[in-house]
């Protein structure tokens, strides 16, 4: 981690434990109210992890911004690995002299142009805007591995969620198989756009 990385965590320390110091002044705990199980087989309130029963306001917004920050650092690192993890060593630069077997972005073939051969995009490229480096997709078998994997952990926490839907209802556990859905749909999504979408840099001429 680079010294700016540090920082930023020493500040989001430094910004969190007065907020948690003032939430653990928040409102005493209640009791439980639990269903009656000669009624409903319902167990909402059993989990794996003990939790307080009420909260604070002031609890609350600790709790919001600890998941907000985690979820930019999870974005920054997909962003990361969607930009360096499976691009080549040596770039693909669209200045590059261009054959007939060189892909473009629309599946079609570029034709080397009488301005030394430049890889072209008709539909991207103008006179103020052009292609500075062109990755195509790598299309590896670890992708296919990868989205393959996510797809069925996508799978058994949609059939977990429902059949705790149609069960117990336990909250945890709603939460806990939602999550799992929806990270490994977000996962097979930053992993195709890795391994099967080809990484377009454009350069483009302003006027200020």
């Amino acid at each position: 981690m680079r010294r700016n990385g540090y920082l930023i965590v020493l500040l989001v320390v430094m910004t969190l434990l007065p907020m948690w110091y003032v939430g653990l002044h928040g409102e005493p705990p209640s009791e439980e109210i639990a269903i009656d199980q000669s009624v409903s087989e319902l167990r909402p309130l059993d989990g794996f992890l003990d939790t307080p029963n009420k909260l604070s306001p002031s609890q609350v917004g600790v709790i919001v911004w600890v998941a907000l920050l985690a979820l930019v650092a999870v974005l920054s690192a997909a962003h990361r690995f969607m930009n360096r993890a499976v691009r080549p060593e040596e770039p693909a630069a669209a200045g590059g002299t261009a054959t007939d077997d060189t892909a473009v972005a629309d599946g079609g073939r570029a034709d080397a142009r009488s301005d030394g051969g430049t890889v072209g995009f008709p539909w991207l490229s103008t006179e103020e805007r052009w292609v500075v480096e062109y990755h195509d997709a790598s299309g590896a078998i670890e992708g296919l591995v990868a989205m393959g994997g996510l797809t069925v952990l996508a799978i058994v926490f949609a059939a977990l969620f429902t059949g705790e839907y149609l069960t117990l209802a336990r909250t945890q556990y709603f939460g806990l198989y939602a999550a799992g859905m929806f990270l490994s749909l977000a996962g097979s999504t930053v992993a195709y756009y890795a391994w099967f979408m080809p990484h377009i840099e454009v350069a483009e001429r302003r006027d200020h």
